[in-house]
C-alpha cells in the first residue's frame, strides 16, 4: 500500500474546499498506531468542517471525520497488535488531527479504545461520537445520583444523532423520556423510546427565575433560550447535561435554580474525557446502554464516495438519525 484515499479539507485563500485525495501514511500527522479503517460516520460537526459553515478545524489542510473504527495495521504501542479491532471517537480527530474520513488513520495509542465484546465495528460507528456523548451524559448524571425513580428526563434535539441515542439509552435503562423537537416525527420518536413528545413550536417558556418543576433532569443539545428554560423547570436536585448549542451559545438565567433547587448543570465534552471514564462508558455501551433502537436511529449506510453529497443536508437540518460510512480499506 503506497497511497490511500482520504477526504481532505483545505483553506485556499480564505475559501474552504474539500475533496478526495490520494495520501500516504507519512502525510497523516503523528501517532504510534495506524488503523486500517472499516467504518466511520457523519456528524453535524463533520458537515460544518467540510462545508466551511463552522470553524471546526484548527489547521489546514486536514482530513475530516471525527470517528473511525477498524483493525490495527501497524503499532509501536505494546498494548495493540496487528489485527486488533479498535475504535477512536473524538479525541480531536477532524479538528486538530487528521481524521476518520480516510482508508488509514494514524493516532496515539492513548486515544484508542479496544472494541468491547458485544459490539461490532459497525455498531461502534453507529454509536460514534453522538452515542458516546449521550452515554457520557447519562453516566455523569447517574454519578450525580440521577435515577429513573426521580421522574421524567427531557431530551432536546431528539431527532438528531445525540438526542436519538440519548432517548433510546435512557428508555433502555428504565427512564421515562420526554422528547422535545421542532420537527414533529412523533412516531419516530416513540419508536426509539420516547414516552412523551413535546412540540417546541408551541412551548410556553415563561420568564420567571423559577417556573413549575417539570423534569427530573435533562439532556440538552440546543442551548440558548431552551437551556435557560430547562434550568427554570428542572425539579430539585435534577441534573442537566449540556451537550450542544444549535439554538445559540448564550445562556441567560439566574443563580436561583442552582441555589434554591440544587440543580446541577453538567458540561459534557467527549474529547477531553479521562481514559478510565471513556473505557467505562464504552463498556456500558456494549451492555446496558447499548441502544435498543440503534437500527432505527441509523437511518442510512453510505459508501465512502458518497459522503460529500450529504453534508449540505446536515447543515439544512434535513437529516434524521445517524449515518454510517462504509470505508473498508483494501
Amino acid at each position: 500500500m503506497s497511497t490511500f484515499k482520504a477526504f481532505r479539507v483545505h483553506n485556499e485563500n480564505g475559501k474552504i474546499n474539500s475533496r478526495f485525495e490520494q495520501m500516504s501514511i507519512d502525510q497523516i500527522g503523528t501517532g504510534n498506531v495506524v488503523i486500517k479503517a472499516a467504518y466511520s460516520n457523519i456528524n453535524y460537526k463533520d458537515a460544518l468542517a467540510a462545508t466551511g459553515e463552522g470553524l471546526i478545524m484548527k489547521r489546514f489542510p486536514l482530513v475530516a471525520g471525527v470517528d473511525t473504527a477498524g483493525h490495527v495495521y501497524t503499532s509501536e504501542d505494546s498494548r495493540f497488535k496487528e489485527g486488533d479491532p479498535v475504535l477512536v471517537v473524538g479525541r480531536g480527530l477532524g479538528e486538530e488531527h487528521d481524521g476518520g474520513f480516510a482508508e488509514f488513520v494514524k493516532v496515539e495509542g492513548d486515544w484508542i479504545v479496544p472494541l468491547p465484546e458485544g459490539l461490532t465495528l459497525r455498531d461502534a460507528m453507529a454509536i460514534g461520537t453522538a452515542g458516546f456523548t449521550a452515554a457520557l451524559a447519562i453516566q455523569r448524571m447517574e454519578d450525580n445520583y440521577q435515577t429513573p425513580e426521580k421522574g421524567t428526563i427531557l431530551v432536546t434535539g431528539a431527532t438528531g444523532g445525540v438526542g436519538g441515542m440519548a432517548t433510546s439509552m435512557l428508555s433502555g435503562v428504565g427512564y421515562d423520556v420526554a422528547a422535545l423537537t421542532i420537527d414533529g416525527k412523533e412516531k419516530y420518536l416513540e419508536s426509539i423510546g420516547a414516552k412523551e413528545v413535546v412540540d417546541a413550536n408551541t412551548l410556553e417558556m415563561g420568564e420567571r427565575p423559577l417556573e413549575k418543576g417539570l423534569w427530573a433532569g435533562a439532556i440538552d443539545a440546543v442551548g440558548g433560550k431552551t437551556l435557560a428554560w430547562i434550568t427554570r423547570t428542572v425539579k430539585p436536585y435534577g441534573n442537566i447535561a449540556s451537550i450542544g448549542l444549535a439554538g445559540g451559545q448564550d445562556l441567560v438565567t439566574t443563580v436561583m435554580p442552582f441555589i434554591l433547587r440544587g440543580v446541577n448543570l453538567l458540561g459534557i465534552n467527549s474529547t477531553y474525557c479521562a481514559v478510565s471514564l471513556r473505557e467505562k462508558v464504552w463498556s456500558r455501551l456494549a451492555t446496558d446502554l447499548k441502544p435498543a433502537a440503534m437500527n432505527t436511529i441509523v437511518t442510512r449506510t453510505v459508501d465512502f464516495d458518497d459522503i460529500p453529497d450529504l453534508f449540505n443536508d446536515y447543515i439544512d437540518g434535513k437529516i434524521t438519525g445517524r449515518t454510517v460510512v462504509e470505508i473498508q480499506a483494501k
